[in-house]
């Protein structure tokens, strides 16, 4: 029988070097395009997974169709291999205040919209207060951000409510975003600039360019196209709303968009309220464990005083 502090070896466990060479085959599909994204040699990239494999007593990668695909047992670990990447990044973001208090770096994820029309005195104010602070800005829809947040791509985020969330994120709702109507000028009937507000039957009159399917801001559009039991006749479906604003404006249809994307005279186009106004809402999302460095924490407290304007 070993007694215990005989010096026993205790069993292998991987590296994270080891776990990020993993993740990068399985993002890339070949070794030889994570060895580059990695700065590695191939052989070094292949070493590290016969270790991984070694250590774990079973096969993780297998090749198919010409490129290199999970077994079962390796779609196990990406999970628990990506949250021991997220969970040394905060480790190294604690650490950082006790080093300098004057640099670091924030991963903000949000939509084209708020990116556009929200954030930029936001950020305007955090470079002021943190000059040295480096904000990388991701774009993309509220599941995506999500996601990215939950596997540690992203530190925080700035979406598109309600969603669901899972329970190791904490949500913070800021402000309510009313969507409108957005209207073409050269197709506009009588006293349409006037009326206090558009109703869903009223906007059926005009052939609709909406947001693409998927995101949060459509999934509101459809829940109040679909209370007023209105059918509408949709022509186009874009992921970007500045080319849906050109697009009305050039009288190509309506559109029903976030308050907030119109705050300025869209050539070719007027806006008006919608009744029953429908809601979207912008909260910030973030891992409830995760740690706060000084600029994540500056950064929060900006965009928590847009909802106090």
């Amino acid at each position: 029988m070993t007694r215990a502090g005989s010096g026993a070896a205790s069993p292998r466990q991987p590296t994270l070097r080891q776990l990020r060479t993993y993740l990068a085959l399985v993002e890339a599909g070949g070794v030889a395009a994570a060895a580059q994204a990695l700065h590695l040699t191939q052989p070094a990239a292949s070493q590290h997974l016969r270790e991984l494999e070694s250590i774990f007593g079973v096969r993780l990668l297998d090749r198919a169709r010409g490129r290199t695909v999970p077994t079962a047992a390796g779609d196990a670990i990406i999970e628990p291999s990506r949250r021991a990447l997220a969970a040394i990044a905060d480790a190294m973001a604690a650490a950082a205040p006790y080093a300098s208090q004057a640099v670091g770096r924030v991963r903000l994820g949000t939509g084209a919209t708020a990116c556009i029309h929200l954030l930029p005195p936001v950020l305007r104010a955090v470079k002021q207060a943190m000059p040295g602070l480096e904000i990388i800005i991701v774009t993309g829809n509220t599941e995506e951000i999500v996601r990215r947040i939950e596997d540690g791509d992203i530190d925080i985020g700035l979406v598109t409510l309600p969603h669901p969330i899972g329970r190791g994120l904490h949500v913070e709702k800021l402000l309510a975003d009313p969507l409108v109507a957005l209207l073409p000028v050269e197709d506009l009937p009588a006293g349409a600039a006037t009326r206090p507000a558009i109703t869903a039957a009223e906007l059926k009159r005009w052939p609709l360019i909406l947001y693409e399917r998927g995101g949060a801001t459509r999934r509101v559009i459809d829940a109040w196209l679909g209370t007023a039991k209105v059918l509408p006749n949709i022509i186009m479906e874009l992921g970007n709303i500045e080319a849906i604003k050109v697009l009305v404006g050039l009288g190509l249809g309506a559109s029903i968009l976030p308050g907030l994307a119109v705050r300025t005279p869209v050539p070719g186009a007027i806006v008006r309220p919608l009744r029953p106004v429908p809601n979207r809402h912008l909260g910030t999302v973030l891992r409830k464990e995760k740690i706060l460095s000084p600029g994540l924490r500056l950064l929060l407290r900006e965009i928590r005083a847009l909802g106090q304007r």
